[in-house]
């Protein structure tokens, strides 16, 4: 009797699984940049749906260009391991700077540990990047 039970709490958690991707997805489609971030992090974990780093990088962007912050901070931590994407200090430096420009706490301590892998010339660069970018309102920051 407890495996039929977990049985269908499984079947129904699976059934629920996929109507929550559906629904974030339709979101995430249309616009709206929290779903984006959902998607990406079940895209990152394989929460719901298989793990796709380039899926994950995919609606992180769309996300991190809307100001989210969460985004940007997991965009950055994507460049600075190299997850879907080429490794890019610079790239993951410009992200993690955005988000933690907006307090985000994790991309303001993952952002000093990589500041001591780069050079002077690639924080700089890393610096001007990130400004242009706030400036554009996270347009074109990729």
């Amino acid at each position: 009797m407890k495996y039929l039970l977990l049985l269908s709490l499984l079947l129904s958690f699976s059934a629920y699984s996929d109507e929550l991707f559906d629904e974030t997805l339709e979101l995430a489609q249309k616009g709206d940049a929290a779903a984006q971030y959902n998607l990406a992090w079940m895209y990152d974990n394989g929460e719901g749906v298989s793990e796709n780093d380039a899926e994950a990088i995919k609606w992180y962007q769309k996300a991190a260009e809307q100001g989210d912050a969460d985004a940007q901070s997991n965009l950055g931590v994507m460049y600075a391991n190299g997850e879907g994407v080429p490794e890019n200090k610079i790239k993951a430096y410009l992200w993690y700077s955005l988000a933690k420009a907006q307090g985000n706490e994790n991309a303001k301590h993952n952002l000093e540990i990589l500041k001591g892998d780069m050079t002077k010339e690639q924080i700089a660069k890393a610096q001007e990047l990130a400004s242009k970018c706030w400036e554009s309102e996270f347009k074109g920051c990729d």
